[in-house]
């Protein structure tokens, strides 16, 4: 019910009666605003506890965001974390049971127990930095490509965005944990998720990588063959299909600039002269370039990680910009990259 259908229902009413019409429409309206927003609270997400009636696929909760926080610090990510278990966090947690051989089913009592072994908050209190307002910010990101060569840096369009990638998380669950919050002033404290990693130092390195084209994902392992990192991914398209067989990793680049081929054909760009787009975040692979040994094919990140698994890419493997950054982190020259694609 909106404001203006409260006052109407209100002033509708005769004078003795318009109190109790008041409160009458006021349940109405608060009955119809979104649940999460008013629980959506550091407290409420720190003790909340995963059970099918505590999370949903449909709006946000804070058992949502628990549990989205635990897998992404034990590095089987569940892509943009907003407090919703969707398919992503279905696939992270089933990858996680897998890895640590226990019965995989929507919030196992002892994948549960596992992952909340780490026991500090999720949530943390930030104070914004002189470095997070300072831009420079884009004003709009363009949707063309083509539109895109000119700007000299494809930064941010908000301290708000750029918050919210810095900690894995959605803008809109960022403004329901800091109602009325600006985001653009140094020395302002916010709510935000924790991700980092207990005694997070060197990442673990990957003696291979596993690419599913058909469940969307990306596998990390070790020499002794453990599962050491799950990432969602997009990997092709009908139009641009990823490649087969297994490839190596010929090059990692930080802050890459993209190079337009014509011969690319994408769909949507028009330009029959190559073309380059300067770094940024929302450069069109993102902050990691992950170049591997077919031509024009590689693991990359996104300005759009809430995409992550719902739409489609050119042929190449696109993940969130801080996962792209890990894998970044795991692997080198000459690791085995190998395309399946297994059987949902």
């Amino acid at each position: 019910m909106s404001d203006g259908v409260l006052r109407r229902t209100v002033m509708s009413a005769g004078s003795a009666d318009r109190a109790r019409a008041f409160c009458i429409a006021l349940i109405l309206v608060l009955a119809a605003a979104p649940a999460f927003a008013a629980e959506m609270t550091a407290d409420a997400i720190n003790s909340s506890e995963p059970s099918k009636k505590t999370l949903s696929n449909e709006k946000p909760t804070p058992a949502g965001v628990r549990l989205q926080v635990l897998l992404d610090r034990a590095h089987f990510s569940p892509g943009e974390i907003d407090g919703r278990f969707g398919e992503n966090a279905k696939k992270a947690l089933r990858a996680y049971a897998e890895a640590r051989q226990l019965p995989g089913s929507d919030i196992p009592t002892e994948v549960w127990k596992a992952l909340r072994a780490d026991e500090r908050p999720v949530t943390l209190t930030y104070a914004i930095t002189e470095r997070d307002v300072a831009g420079p910010f884009l004003n709009r990101l363009p949707s063309k490509m083509e539109d895109m060569k000119g700007i000299p840096k494809l930064g941010f369009t908000s301290p708000r965005e750029a918050l919210a990638e810095k900690f894995h998380m959605s803008e809109q669950l960022l403004e329901a944990l800091n109602p009325g919050r600006r985001f653009d002033r140094a020395g302002d404290t916010i709510v935000v998720a924790d991700t980092a990693s207990t005694g997070e130092g060197a990442p673990a390195k990957a003696d291979r990588v596993e690419i599913d084209k058909v469940r969307q994902t990306v596998k990390l392992f070790d020499k002794s063959n453990a599962l050491i990192g799950f990432y969602p991914a997009t990997v092709g398209s009908e139009d641009k299909p990823s490649p087969s067989g297994t490839l190596r990793i010929t090059e990692v680049s930080k802050n890459p600039f993209y190079r337009y081929n014509p011969a690319y054909h994408f769909k949507g760009v028009r330009s029959r002269k190559p073309f380059t787009i300067k770094p940024g975040p929302n450069n069109p692979v993102g902050t990691v370039w992950i170049n591997l040994s077919a031509e024009g094919y590689g693991i990359h990140g996104t300005p759009s990680p809430d995409k992550i698994s719902k739409a489609e890419s050119h042929g190449c493997v696109r993940l969130t910009n801080w996962d792209a950054e890990r894998v970044a982190g795991s692997v080198s020259k000459g690791t085995p990259v190998a395309f399946v694609a297994s059987a949902m």
